[in-house]
């Protein structure tokens, strides 16, 4: 990557509305070099006028590319795949947030800590935001450890704080084209990570503003009526579908597993086929987990219904 410290991947679609005062965050990074590549899927409206506008002024430093018009998991996929074979380290960033200026210098000086080549996810906490009243919620405290058990049921690692140190970068560069379909890339990394027995930064600090809107693909939902939501589509199936596809990714990149979470991975999947009492058995004898204790329930939950 020559003098670029970071590069930076953004999937991008019908983004206008949010895109300056992103991209201008970017650009207010203090102590770090940066380069962006922004992978289009299939914008209606003028982000790829505003991206090129934005790279004319940094021309050697903005990349964009058309994505594979596939949702925006698979947009993601392909940024990763397309990394070149010395990628540095790598930082995703979503189309509508806003960064703090000085978020990818916290990031390299926690993953700087890492050594001997051992793969390393950042991860921060966000700021919800609205972007208009200028009000701010923040994120669920993480109280466990992160590591491969978590990550079977959970994902703690948001994709728009995701830092990547070089290691990390080429093992899933090399394992994004294997992977097939995911729910979500950001959930895909830290099982992948975890599982190769790679480290897991959990930054405590917020790192960015979350915008919150009509159009975001995942958002920060909360209140009565969002638990509600999520409960019913527990019901109808949607959480075990996204169980099926991280471990149908998992299999798929399976030889970058350690022989222990391998075996664990086909506990799980195991465990889960299973009827009634066994089935619960099993899950326990695994001992997956989440981070608070309303969110450990509602899995058991699930589990006892045979809807995981």
């Amino acid at each position: 990557m020559g003098p670029d410290r970071v590069h930076i991947l953004m999937g991008v679609r019908d983004g206008a509305a949010h895109l300056p005062d992103q991209l201008a965050s970017i650009a207010r990074q203090r102590g770090v070099a940066w380069r962006l590549t922004c992978s289009d899927d299939g914008s209606r409206d003028v982000s790829r006028a505003i991206i090129k506008r934005f790279a004319e002024v940094r021309r050697e430093h903005v990349t964009l590319l058309h994505g594979p018009r596939a949702g925006f998991a698979a947009n993601y996929l392909r940024l990763i795949a397309s990394l070149p074979c010395d990628p540095g380290a790598v930082a995703l960033s979503d189309q509508d947030d806003i960064w703090m200026p000085g978020k990818l210098d916290r990031a390299l000086g926690r993953l700087s800590q890492v050594r001997g080549g051992r793969p390393a996810l950042y991860a921060a906490r966000r700021w919800a935001w609205d972007g208009a009243d200028h009000l701010r919620r923040g994120s669920d405290r993480r109280v466990r450890d992160a590591g491969f058990r978590n990550a079977l049921i959970e994902n703690i690692a948001p994709g728009n704080t995701i830092v990547l140190n070089a290691a990390a970068a080429r093992l899933v560069r090399d394992m994004a084209a294997r992977a097939g379909p995911v729910f979500a890339h950001d959930w895909w990394l830290y099982l992948l990570i975890s599982g190769a027995g790679g480290a897991i930064l959990a930054d405590p600090a917020r790192v960015l503003l979350y915008r919150q809107h009509g159009a975001n693909a995942i958002g920060a939902r909360c209140g009565l009526g969002a638990q509600i939501a999520r409960k019913r589509a527990v019901l109808r199936g949607a959480f075990r579908e996204r169980m099926d596809g991280n471990i149908r990714a998992m299999r798929n990149c399976a030889a970058s597993l350690t022989e222990e979470n391998r075996a664990l991975l086909e506990r799980f999947a195991a465990a889960r086929q299973a009827c009634g009492a066994v089935r619960l058995a099993r899950l326990h004898a695994i001992a997956p987990y989440r981070q608070a204790r309303r969110g450990s329930a509602a899995f058991w939950g699930a589990a006892a219904l045979g809807r995981v």
